[in-house]
């Protein structure tokens, strides 16, 4: 059941302000840390697999708990799990700010990504429940384009306070966070999902969590050497993934409804969602080090060197998404990953007395246009492969498999490139090796992903002469502004303005 209020009212505008500054939070948190990472490892003495866990730590937590953050909030209300979600990521954000070592960093890092799976799903729950029918469609797409203009104030913002200190990357989450709960009691309504069972998946997401971290650690370990140790954690994480598919099997109320997976467009979407965004994690951990390290740029000039791809992204997403409707999406899914995978060859470029505009400006144009060319396609895909009442889930499956992958990159492509844990990434020598290699990993990657595009993705079949579609366009939801007659408004989420770098859109019924 949808709300009453609507766009331009005040009631409204504060719904929309207290969510894009919840979800802004875990977003911002998800790509500013990389701009940190080189002073914080030089402060923390922290080793190169240090560095990895400080990003993996996050992402390890927010993709095994997401689908899980929903669920709650759908049972318990969302606005009381968002407000526990905002506040828990604060807490963390603090005790980030105030680590002493690597360890306790990686620790509160994997705090604050429980936090984020909390707040993430809720912000456009929230807004899917406040808003009515006829402004809802309206309200994700703003909540959308200003999460993205968030998304490209934050690197700047970031590279500025790392120039003065790197712990103030977390302390500013802090006040945010505050004005954040402050809103959201005042002005956002409680909400609810009346259909939601009585049952949380709770065996599922432990072994999630548990699968993933240990898998994770024994991939990131193993760069230092391949020990007993990280044979039977690779084993145990292998086995609780095992568990996980059973449970999810077997469970009357599973985070991952397995039978999504029967449709073969759901699973072609997902696995060229593997593929693009765990190139992408390893993109964004190992530039902005390459840039500070080796081509001895500032934190300012490396958190904004990437700006040119959020800005392309909320320029071009929206128009992607209405082209994959007029053309399909085999198409754009084909050739964006190519685009992105020659931003990716032009990153290699990137070395010692590097210019940013004859360097590192085409690599990120290139990236830029490959992204906006895929994940608004991508996103209408993984929505057209399943039915309207699983959209949601669809969507956060999708949705955490981008983030998983990053995660299993970001641990593995940098050891198959050479930069195991013990490497001096201080080195510009040793660390220029090994990022020229991850990008021509990620960049095969990429180029496999438009493979699969091209042979797996399938374009709407159209209805003969006279007759309706029988279903939905199988490039995604049609678009809605209004009420249409016989049946209630659809999202239209691929033509939605979004900065998809660190992964696609989430449908505001993802749980």
């Amino acid at each position: 059941m949808t709300g009453t209020l609507r766009v331009g009212e005040p009631a409204g505008r504060w719904v929309l302000v207290a969510t894009v500054g919840g979800s802004g939070l875990a977003m911002l948190d998800s790509t500013v840390v990389n701009v940190a990472l080189a002073h914080l490892g030089r402060d923390l003495h922290a080793d190169f697999a240090a560095l990895q866990w400080v990003i993996n730590g996050y992402t390890l937590s927010l993709a095994a708990l997401i689908l899980l953050g929903g669920a709650l909030g759908d049972r318990f209300g969302r606005r009381r799990v968002f407000v526990i979600g905002v506040i828990w990521f604060a807490v963390a954000s603090a005790l980030c700010g105030l680590a002493p070592t690597a360890g306790l960093l990686i620790a509160a890092r994997v705090l604050q990504g429980m936090g984020g799976a909390l707040l993430t799903p809720g912000s456009l729950a929230l807004i899917a429940a406040a808003f009515r029918e006829q402004d809802r469609s309206r309200a994700v797409g703003m909540w959308s384009g200003l999460g993205g203009v968030a998304g490209a104030i934050g690197p700047f913002l970031g590279g500025a306070l790392v120039a003065w200190n790197w712990r103030a990357v977390f302390w500013i989450n802090v006040p945010v966070a505050a004005a954040v709960v402050l809103i959201t009691l005042r002005h956002v309504p409680e909400s609810r999902d009346p259909a939601a069972g009585s049952g949380i998946d709770l065996p599922g997401a432990a072994l999630a969590v548990l699968g993933l971290g240990a898998l994770t650690f024994a991939l990131t370990e193993g760069g230092a050497g391949v020990t007993a140790t990280v044979w039977v954690t690779g084993l145990v994480g292998l086995l609780a993934l095992a568990g996980f598919l059973v449970v999810e099997a077997r469970s009357p109320h599973p985070l991952v409804p397995l039978s999504l997976f029967a449709n073969g467009l759901f699973r072609a979407a997902n696995v060229v969602t593997l593929l693009v965004y765990g190139a992408l994690g390893v993109f964004f951990f190992l530039l902005v080090l390459q840039m500070q390290t080796v081509a001895g740029f500032s934190p300012t000039v490396s958190g904004t060197g990437l700006l040119p791809v959020t800005v392309l992204m909320l320029l071009l997403s929206a128009r992607a998404g209405a082209l994959a409707d007029r053309i399909g999406p085999r198409l754009p899914m084909t050739v964006g990953p190519l685009l992105a995978a020659t931003g990716f060859l032009l990153a290699i470029r990137v070395g010692p007395g590097a210019h940013y505009v004859t360097e590192v400006l085409p690599a990120a144009v290139m990236l830029g246009l490959g992204l906006s060319s895929t994940v608004a396609p991508l996103t209408a895909t993984v929505l057209a492969s399943a039915d309207e009442h699983h959209a949601g889930i669809a969507s956060g499956i999708n949705n955490a498999i981008a983030r998983s992958a990053g995660l299993l990159a970001v641990a593995v492509i940098p050891v198959a490139a050479g930069l195991g844990g013990d490497t001096n990434y201080t080195d510009p020598v040793v660390f220029g090796a090994g990022f020229r290699h991850a990008m021509l990993i990620g960049a095969g990657l990429l180029v496999l992903g438009a493979a699969l595009s091209a042979v797996l993705v399938r374009n709407p079949v159209a209805p003969a002469a006279g007759q309706p579609p029988a279903t939905e366009p199988a490039t995604g939801p049609a678009i809605v502004d209004g009420l249409v007659p016989g049946r209630p408004t659809r999202l239209e989420l691929a033509r939605c303005p979004h900065c998809g770098v660190g992964s696609p859109q989430l449908h505001p019924g993802a749980r």
